[in-house]
Parts: structure tokens; C-alpha cells; sequence
């Protein structure tokens, strides 16, 4: 996968679960809080997060130590 088809993929839930390593209430749990990445909501009520998002948020989220 070339690195702008990275940049724009789209992740399930689980898959955001998984590199992150949390469970998906605590992401359920983030996104009720709206302190988790933004969100695609799909015409069947799926979600789908862009990989940028996610950097995004992650990055955001580094310490400066």
C-alpha cells in the first residue's frame, strides 16, 4: 500500500481497538466524551475513522518530555 492510500484509509473500529490496544468500550466510552478521533458515521450506522484522523489525535496527545 503506497503511503497516500495510507493517509486516506479508512479503519474499522475494531482496528483502531486493536493498534491501540483498548477495549471497544473504552473507545465507545472516548467518543460518548468526545475525547477520541473523529468518526465517518456510514448509511448503516457503521463507523469508520481516517488513518489521518487517527495520527492526528495520537499526535496530538504526545508528550513534549
Amino acid at each position: 500500500m503506497n503511503s497516500a492510500h495510507r493517509y486516506d484509509e479508512k479503519l474499522t473500529v475494531e482496528e483502531v481497538c486493536a493498534e491501540l490496544k483498548i477495549a471497544r468500550s473504552t473507545f465507545y466510552d472516548w467518543r460518548a466524551k468526545r475525547r477520541g478521533p473523529r468518526c465517518i458515521t456510514l448509511a448503516n450506522r457503521e463507523l469508520r475513522i481516517r488513518r489521518s484522523e487517527l495520527d492526528r489525535w495520537l499526535n496530538e496527545r504526545e508528550d513534549a518530555a
